[in-house]
């Protein structure tokens, strides 16, 4: 054993017995990431683990840190399990990392994250989801401790900026159990409260853990939900909550978000102040324009001299009234003689057509001298024919012949039947020559 003690080796045996040595030692360890490399390429990632008085330089094949399914941050608490290795290029002691898991708060953090992704995946951080703050609200809800200092700040910063705004107030639970249906609830009565325009969910600072219920799914949902913007306020300028994330403004403090849901008074009276002097500005820049048109139009020639406006018109009327001056005679004489040769056309024309209704007449004339007596001798039989005619068929034929015709007493309807009158009736019986008036004595129905 002394002997070997004693025998000399090379340095690098010297660091292979090193090696083989330390990597029978197997622990489990538990640090802070104080520096990582993780460059696309490199076989392995190599990280620092430190505590309060030591530093401890690790390494990780690569397959194995993909497989872990996470990704190292300094700040990062984690647990690592391995052995012992020596770098004898360098030689350098160094931890070979074979499990890797994060610690303590380090476990929150790679869960906060895992819900940040599944909610950045439903749209839940989309920018377009994104309300605008109101521009003046005139009420404020905010949700937060009644006893921390958030409650506080917020009243003096809206008390110091925008004393106009009624601020609503709903005082939740903010850590601890309980507070993620305390901040939900909160959320709905503000969201809900008649007038209220904007919510301010604020909290002040405090440790990772004590952050948790604004990481909750049902808080960022619930801030997606509320049917006015929210402006949230958590803890201090490091901390971004997943209520941060999916909140309309991410404000740094409650400070910072009193500031970004209600403007400055101040602000707001040195605006309306240079406003007001460019509008000023404005309309006297706008009088003198229009002073200075008014001038350049009062000097044109038309307002100094009536006929300006209306010589190249009276101009244009006189040259017209000459042109039909010389016009008028010449067409006035074709017309004339137009209608002289009309007339006389016409009068030809009218002594050809007399000409010829002449002759026709004079045809007619002669045939009519021809066949006028054999017309007049045919039109005689004719008549003489239908007077005989007419004759016989005469009522007053048949009454010469012994027949009567019986009237009503009226004397307007012919009585047809016995049975149409009744004894002492009066009647009329018209014979060939003159009318008896009579008196039923009896009836005689036909047998």
């Amino acid at each position: 054993m002394t002997e070997a003690a004693t025998t000399s080796v090379g340095v690098s045996e010297a660091l292979r017995r090193a090696k083989s040595v330390l990597e029978t030692i197997t622990l489990t360890i538990v640090g802070e990431v104080s520096e990582c490399t993780t460059k696309p390429g490199y076989k392995a990632v190599y990280f620092s683990l430190s505590d309060d008085t030591s530093v401890l330089p690790c390494l990780m094949w690569r397959d194995s840190y993909d497989a872990c399914g996470f990704e190292l941050r300094p700040g990062m608490l984690v647990e690592v399990a391995g052995v012992f290795t020596a770098y004898a290029a360098k030689g350098r002691l160094q931890f070979q990392v074979r499990r890797l898991t994060p610690a303590g708060e380090g476990v929150l953090r790679m869960q906060v994250a895992a819900l940040a992704r599944k909610l950045e995946a439903e749209g839940l951080m989309s920018a377009s989801r994104k309300r605008p703050l109101p521009a003046f609200p005139a009420k404020i809800g905010l949700v937060t401790s009644p006893r921390g200092k958030a409650v506080h700040d917020v009243i003096r910063t809206l008390r110091r900026r925008y004393p106009v705004a009624e601020l609503v107030i709903a005082g939740v639970q903010v850590e601890g159990d309980g507070a993620v249906a305390a901040l939900i609830e909160g959320l709905r009565l503000a969201g809900a409260h008649p007038g209220v325009e904007v919510v301010i969910l604020a909290r002040g600072g405090g440790s990772y853990e004590d952050l948790m219920p604004f990481n909750a799914e049902q808080v960022a949902r619930a801030v997606a939900q509320c049917p006015v913007p929210v402006v949230t306020g958590i803890g201090h300028e490091p901390d971004d909550s997943i209520a941060d994330m999916v909140a309309d403004v991410r404000a740094s403090t409650p400070t910072a978000a009193a500031e970004a849901a209600a403007p400055s008074v101040i602000e707001i009276a040195a605006r309306v102040d240079a406003a007001a002097r460019l509008l000023g500005k404005a309309l006297s820049h706008s009088v003198t324009e229009r002073t200075h048109r008014l001038r350049l139009i009062a000097h044109r020639p038309v307002f100094r001299d009536a006929n300006c406006l209306m010589s190249a018109r009276m101009q244009a009327l006189d040259s017209t009234a000459e042109s039909l001056d010389r016009a008028l005679p010449a067409g006035i004489a074709r017309a004339e003689q137009l209608v002289l040769r009309s007339a006389e056309g016409l009068a030809r024309i009218a002594e050809r057509i007399a000409e010829r209704h002449q002759l026709a007449l004079d045809v007619a004339a002669r045939n009519l001298a021809h066949q006028g007596p054999a017309f007049i001798e045919r039109a005689d039989r004719r008549w003489a024919l239908s007077s005989a005619r007419l004759d016989d068929l005469s009522p007053l034929a048949v009454l010469g012949r012994g027949f009567a015709v019986c009237y009503d007493h009226g004397g307007g309807r012919v009585l047809r039947s016995a049975a149409e009158v009744a004894s002492g009736d009066r009647v009329r019986v018209r014979l060939a020559e003159g009318t008896l008036g009579c008196t039923v004595e009896n009836t005689y129905p036909e047998v």
